[in-house]
């Protein structure tokens, strides 16, 4: 009998082990990455499971809008113009294959302005079997290298394989399950030794580094990548650059771009699959800018049904003094230039517009049906109607001083109108300034009406469904919040846009080559894919986190909306020159 009294204590001891032992892996995913790494990696990004992220995204709302019947026929043209599409399918079958657990690529230092790399992934099966696949997309990598030297070194009984020269090298190794690669051959015994635990000292491995163990303890216990960022390595290397250039350091660094980047102690974010929908986490650890400001998100009072857009977020006070200091203002804009050389003329500086108004800026933008185009408005609360009435005429001097502003009052609002010409797309820039509020648009027409809603303590915005549940969604903003309606948007969008498709396509029939017009999706089997994205940013302790949630997150629309802006932009600066 007391036997089997102990044999049910150590199994049921074991089991607690066991249990702990699994919770405790999916605690620390980064774990078998982290300790292989050298505490003076700059940056590195993980992926714990290839195959099982690959699930998450086919049951996500963007992957089930795309095999929707109705887009497949859509796509099926331009898809087909697109190269070698049969080889990224068997790219990923061989993938499939491996089945990858903690991939892993890492930035680990900097020397002489020659970057090092270290990379690898867990396999399934054997070398050789591992070795069938890995062997041939080694091949292909270095195919278009030309006289390529080949060479094999052993290692603490490893073979490496080395392909090129330093800096220019390809080193790659097989340890057990593990596949390493690097274009230092140091750096992949370094990284062998870790692995192989011949080196001891334990805190000389990233996973014991304070500043990444602060981070991760605002990541989530289980993500589909990660990446993972020291900004001041990067702050240092620039300091020797800036003084090659002959820039002087300001006295208060912390007031200059490459100051802030040296208050930051880390940067790391996760993504992950959320019930269908894409949930990023991103934390900055590094010093409280914002004093006692608290994010109140009053403008979305303003809100209607038709808003789609609505952003609410506080503005530094040390942002607002540095635009002030001479290198600030030689990066600006010419507009935002003659705007502070109005407001610097007028005696109005940086503690004028702390003392005129509340530093939480809004944004909303409206889309109703019958509207060919959306309206957008800014808002700041009102602290001192005198002083932010003085700013307000700077303003208006700044945006155009050739063009007399017609300024009236109504119902005790200051407003300012400035008349356009007609063109095709009719402007009347406006703004309104009450004694609690500023607006401002480009539409005069909005930016009243937005006016009248601030005087009702009502909001529309507020009590819709979308809006209310993606609010819940990600926590409590304490200092940036953004929500955008993407079903509302992409009807909006498919009404405006669809008749000009169709319009395109009949004058230029080439058009047609590359894009069906006529079998454009209908909106709402886009829309029912669709739901709200929204994003809130709060400081915890020690840095700022930032979600963001949707179909998509903020992060990737705004990438997806910046990159081209980017392309154009280059563009554009060809074409001047």
């Amino acid at each position: 009998m007391r036997r089997f009294l102990l044999t049910v204590i150590m199994a049921a001891l074991a089991a607690v082990a066991i249990r702990y032992g699994l919770r405790r892996s999916e605690q620390t995913p980064h774990a078998p990455v982290t300790a292989l790494l050298s505490r003076e990696t700059i940056a590195f990004a993980h992926v714990p499971d290839f195959n099982r992220t690959r699930d998450q995204w086919h049951e996500c709302d963007l992957y089930q809008l795309y095999r929707e019947p109705a887009v497949q026929d859509f796509l099926r043209r331009p898809l087909g113009k697109l190269p070698k599409r049969d080889l990224t399918a068997q790219t990923l079958q061989e993938i499939e294959q491996l089945d990858p657990k903690d991939g892993f690529v890492a930035l680990t230092s900097i020397d002489n302005n020659n970057p090092r790399f270290a990379a690898g992934f867990r396999f399934r099966g054997s070398q050789e079997e591992a070795e069938r696949i890995i062997g041939k997309w080694r091949s292909q990598l270095l195919e278009n290298v030309a006289n390529a030297k080949r060479e094999t070194v052993q290692y603490e009984q490893h073979k490496i394989d080395i392909a090129g020269a330093a800096p220019n090298q390809l080193a790659t190794v097989y340890d057990g399950q593990w596949f390493f690669a690097s274009n230092d051959l140091a750096e992949l015994k370094g990284l062998l030794d870790r692995a192989d635990r011949r080196t001891k000292d334990r805190q000389s491995t990233l996973e014991t580094d304070e500043a990444f163990r602060a981070a991760m303890a605002h990541m989530p216990s289980s993500y589909a990548v990660l990446f993972y960022l020291q900004p001041k390595r990067f702050a240092e290397k620039l300091a020797p650059l800036r003084a090659a250039l002959g820039q002087q350091t300001p006295a208060d660094q912390t007031r200059t771009p490459s100051g802030l980047l040296e208050q930051m102690r880390s940067v790391c974010g996760t993504t992950r699959f959320d019930n269908g929908k894409i949930h990023d986490v991103l934390f900055v650890g590094m010093p409280k800018l914002e004093q006692d400001a608290t994010l109140k998100r009053s403008a979305v009072a303003l809100g209607t049904s038709d808003t789609f857009f609505y952003l609410a977020m506080l503005l530094s006070p040390q942002r607002l003094e540095a635009v002030n200091q001479p290198s600030a203002n030689a990066a600006l804009g010419g507009w935002l230039q003659k705007f502070l050389w109005a407001t610097a003329s007028s005696d109005i500086t940086a503690d004028d517009w702390k003392a005129a108004f509340e530093l939480e800026l809004g944004a909303l933008a409206d889309w109703p049906a019958n509207a060919h185009w959306p309206s957008m408005i800014a808002t700041l609360p009102v602290k001192d109607p005198v002083r932010a009435n003085k700013i307000v005429n700077a303003l208006t001097l700044a945006i155009d001083e050739d063009v007399s502003w017609t300024k009236t009052e109504k119902d005790g609002v200051h407003y300012f109108f400035l008349p356009s010409p007609a063109s095709l797309f009719a402007m009347t820039p406006a703004i309104a300034l009450s004694n609690r509020i500023l607006i401002a648009g480009l539409d005069s027409v909005s930016v009243e009406a937005a006016m009248k809603r601030s005087a009702t303590s009502t909001s529309l915005l507020g009590r819709m469904q979308n809006y209310k549940t993606a609010t819940r969604a990600v926590p409590a903003p304490t200092n940036f919040f953004a929500y955008i309606d993407m079903p509302l948007l992409y009807s909006r969008l498919d009404a405006a846009l669809r008749p000009m498709l169709l319009m395109s396509a009949a004058f230029v029939p080439a058009i047609s080559d590359y894009v069906d017009a006529a079998k454009l999706p209908a909106p709402e089997v886009v829309t029912k894919h669709l739901s709200p994205i929204v994003a809130s940013q709060r400081y915890d302790g020690d840095g700022y986190v930032a979600e963001s949630i949707g179909p998509i997150t903020l992060n990737q629309a705004a990438i997806g909306l910046g990159v081209p802006t980017v392309f154009w932009a280059i563009g554009h600066h060809q074409q001047d020159h």
